[in-house]
């Protein structure tokens, strides 16, 4: 276990290195690799295609003429990342390409070995996960560009066109926007050892500011996204096989093992962030809620995860605060949890928008995904309806983790 203290003699950027994280990027894979080397063509064009295969119903025909490949030619992180993402993408198309109801229980040999030995060396699980949907599926289409919406596209793509590709950048844009707030978070903790009251009241209004860049990102969803596209096309494509009425059973990765496997699907609650700020705010939830997102940490990559289990180790911020009687720092730490309770209120609506809203329209026969999203499933799926992907109960987990992080303010 690494000394608590160890942040202070070493410099920022070595200490976010350390973590594999970006001063630019901060959980953000830096530069992903878009291509992979020519022996893994096979898995390459089926995962361009996947879009256009999903509609046809062509897809697991497709995966059953895959060619079986070895792992063992991929060099490095940013090619076995590439390779998960690839093979993610392929599994949940594969698995849902006739809905909800047309799910199977075994994935074949051919795409569960290799990405099951992939998720081995990346310590990752063998399904997609937040890192490879948004820290992983991103690129510039100006290499010297900016960072910007006008200036990203995904690497690549499932059912739901434009709105799919919208959720993914909107979603990066908030990792990105977190950025300053995981620096904060570093100098936070640096501040509090070296009892420099200053250099910590700065760092928090960083992480109030950065948090509050978090929601603008947000706010975007609006324009990007259309409700009854994410609702009935995209979300099931996000889905597990943990906790989902659509497979009780879980997953048999035939050729790993002959009992099936159960993995929650893509979550929020995968995203690193939001762990390592509650962390340095000492917000604790309540021991259903917290058991869940302990749970969501196993799909993270390892790095991310000791970047969070770091700060939950480090000297109480909340205890310095408490302890040293400021009024300033007693209010900046104050923002930065109003700033956080706000962010989760307003992730609140925009689920709301989102799941219920349009599961009402959707039940009631309202405007379905229109033309150039990809796919049209039929019905949505009845298993998602009051269920979050990484199958949780969507809403009483939402808000109980805003109610738990308006009780870490600090009475004056």
């Amino acid at each position: 276990m690494e000394a608590a203290g160890s942040t202070d003699e070493t410099p920022l950027e070595l200490e976010l290195e350390r973590f594999q994280l970006s001063e630019e990027c901060g959980f953000l894979l830096p530069h992903p690799l878009t291509e992979l080397p020519a022996p893994y063509g096979p898995w390459m064009e089926i995962a361009h295609d996947l879009p256009q295969l999903i509609e046809s119903h062509q897809l697991r025909s497709r995966v059953q003429q895959m060619p079986q490949l070895s792992s063992g030619h991929l060099r490095g992180r940013e090619e076995l990342h590439l390779a998960h993402l690839v093979l993610s993408f392929i599994t949940m198309g594969y698995l849902w390409q006739e809905g909800e109801e047309g799910t199977v229980k075994v994935l074949p040999r051919n795409l569960a070995v290799p990405f099951w030995e992939i998720s081995q060396a990346l310590g990752l699980p063998p399904i997609l996960s937040h890192a490879d949907f948004v820290l992983a599926n991103w690129k510039r289409k100006n290499p010297n560009g900016p960072l910007e919406m006008e200036n990203l596209d995904t690497i690549l793509s499932l059912p739901g066109g434009a709105s799919l590709r919208g959720f993914i950048l909107v979603t990066l844009l908030v990792e990105k926007a977190a950025v300053p707030g995981i620096k904060a978070t570093l100098q936070a903790l640096r501040a509090v050892q070296q009892a420099d009251e200053e250099a910590l009241h700065r760092a928090l209004q960083q992480l109030a500011e950065a948090i509050g860049g978090m929601r603008k990102a947000l706010e975007r969803m609006h324009d990007c996204v259309d409700p009854a596209v994410f609702y009935s096309v995209i979300r099931i494509f996000l889905s597990g096989w943990k906790d989902n009425p659509a497979m009780p059973d879980g997953l048999i990765y035939e050729g790993v093992c002959e009992q099936p496997l159960g993995y929650s699907g893509g979550s929020a609650a995968q995203s690193s962030t939001l762990h390592a700020f509650d962390e340095l705010l000492g917000i604790h939830h309540s021991q259903d809620t917290s058991a869940f997102l302990h749970r969501m940490r196993d799909y993270m990559p390892p790095a991310h995860r000791a970047f969070v289990q770091h700060i939950q180790r480090g000297p109480s911020l909340k205890q310095h605060v408490l302890g040293c009687g400021s009024r300033q720092l007693c209010g900046a730490f104050n923002r930065c949890v109003w700033a956080l309770a706000e962010f989760r209120s307003y992730h609140i609506t925009i689920v709301t928008k989102y799941i219920t809203i349009a599961a009402a329209k959707a039940r009631a026969g309202g405007a379905g995904p229109g033309p150039g999203t990809g796919l049209s499933l039929g019905k949505p799926p009845a298993a998602l309806e009051a269920k979050g992907t990484g199958g949780s109960h969507i809403f009483s987990f939402l808000k109980s983790v805003r109610d738990s992080t308006r009780e870490g303010m600090i009475s004056a």
